[in-house]
């Protein structure tokens, strides 16, 4: 018995440390694809998606507080591929661990479900893990670059507008989908496998047809979102979401299509509002039809318990009604 207590002590830390050494890694890798596409604003280098926030927040509310080193490891590891450290990356450290950390506390504070099936998560997620968290690290990042003297103070602005929004969409467009492939268990039935075939060839032709093109068809992609909805919910959601931002952010970083001849500003702002759209809408639009699904099925039930009680009820009241005729009858053979 002590030989079996003793394993299960040594495996608890070994534990720890794997779980810690593989949010580092997914973060790190999460922040080489968001370092893939790069905006210029007011001369700093900022990406308008980065994968890493919503790692992050996906990997507190699957494994919990204690991964937070992970995620500063992370970040440390992004930094050292960036720059050489400096006394100030302690700061951009601290900023970047402090908001998924101060989302996670908030969405537990509100009792938020990982599996966003109530339309109260999502709204939790986008008001409270994005846009509300992701002040911390865009103020802490952008403070720190004004205050080293590697941003002038009239641009802070910008680049914290541009730093935030970026966070935020990486919170809304990639820990949904991080949380859905935890989830995921074995076997998976693919019961409408033809229509899903259907969805993924019509959105992988249209939606870099709409993202290059110069005639501005970026809302042809709305359709295709709300089908994924309405058909496959969550799942296909934000899948979709998820490959028309990315194709849109990678046609704003070739300056291609809707962006061609559009400045720095403007490719941001047109860039941004269409990633938050596409994300906002795949998360409530689901939520709300999740909501809806999960009702009709509680009535569902409802009404079929209903109906076996009312059976029971008449069941009960016929066999009362033939006992007294019965006995009657068993009487007068009797005599």
């Amino acid at each position: 018995m002590a030989c079996v207590v003793a394993a299960q002590d040594l495996r608890t830390p070994a534990l720890v440390v794997l779980e810690t050494l593989a949010v580092a890694a997914c973060y790190y890798a999460g922040g080489r694809l968001g370092l893939l596409s790069e905006l210029s604003v007011a001369g700093a280098v900022v990406s308008p998606l980065w994968p890493p926030t919503g790692v992050a927040l996906a990997c507190l509310l699957v494994f919990g507080l204690r991964c937070w080193a992970g995620i500063t490891l992370g970040t440390l590891l992004v930094l050292l591929h960036l720059t050489t450290l400096q006394p100030a990356s302690a700061g951009v450290l601290a900023g970047n661990t402090a908001a998924p950390v101060c989302g996670y506390l908030a969405l537990r504070m509100v009792g938020f479900r990982s599996d966003l099936s109530r339309l109260r998560d999502c709204l939790a997620l986008v008001f409270l893990g994005a846009f509300s968290a992701m002040l911390i690290s865009s103020s802490t990042g952008a403070g720190l670059l004004v205050a080293t003297g590697d941003l002038p103070g009239r641009d802070f602005w910008g680049v914290w507008l541009a730093w935030w929004v970026g966070d935020a969409m990486g919170v809304l467009l990639v820990a949904p989908v991080v949380l859905m492939l935890l989830r995921l268990r074995p076997p998976l039935h693919w019961s409408r496998w033809k229509e899903a075939l259907g969805l993924v060839v019509i959105t992988g032709g249209l939606v870099p047809l709409a993202t290059r093109s110069p005639a501005s068809l970026l809302f042809s992609v709305y359709p295709l979102l709300i089908w994924a909805a309405l058909r496959f919910r969550l799942t296909g959601s934000v899948l979709c979401a998820l490959f028309a931002s990315v194709m849109a952010t990678l046609a704003a970083n070739d300056r291609i299509g809707p962006f061609e001849r559009l400045s720095d500003i403007e490719v941001m702002v047109n860039l941004q509002a269409f990633n938050g759209a596409m994300a906002l809408t795949s998360l409530l639009l689901s939520a709300v039809i999740t909501e809806q699904h999960h009702t009709r099925r509680s009535v569902e039930r409802a009404c079929q318990e209903l109906v076996e009680v009312l059976e029971h009820l008449t069941a009960g009241e016929s066999a009362a009604g033939r006992s007294p005729r019965d006995e009657g009858g068993r009487g007068r053979n009797a005599d």
